[in-house]
């Protein structure tokens, strides 16, 4: 038997979409953090979350985090029927300022 390999870091391309399928449940928390803070720093600050429609756990979860994330200024779900309706969230970032950092606040509980 093969000794296992630890996983490779998975590099993403910052865009307005993020669809959580492809990833394992336990890495959304983290996954989320960095990466609206990422869609912030490009002033990115409407962003389409996939959580799919399922049992809803996700959903919860991702709903959840965002709502304790500084750098979040309104979530909408569910989505339009065009763009995902119930299995996507779309999140409103806050808007980026020169004299605001997020980086830190992000990381903090509203």
């Amino acid at each position: 038997m093969m000794p296992e390999q630890p996983e490779e870091p998975v590099e993403i391309e910052i865009t307005p979409e993020l669809d959580l399928h492809t990833f394992q449940p336990r890495e959304v928390s983290s996954l989320l953090e960095d990466y609206l803070l990422a869609c912030w720093q490009k002033s990115i600050t409407k962003v389409r979350i996939i959580h799919g429609k399922g049992s809803g756990a996700l959903r919860i979860g991702v709903h959840e985090k965002l709502a304790r994330m500084s750098v979040v200024a309104a979530i909408t779900w569910p989505a339009s029927a065009d763009t995902g309706g119930w299995g996507a969230t779309w999140v409103q970032l806050q808007k980026p300022t020169e004299n605001k950092d997020l980086s830190e606040s992000s990381r903090h509980q509203r």
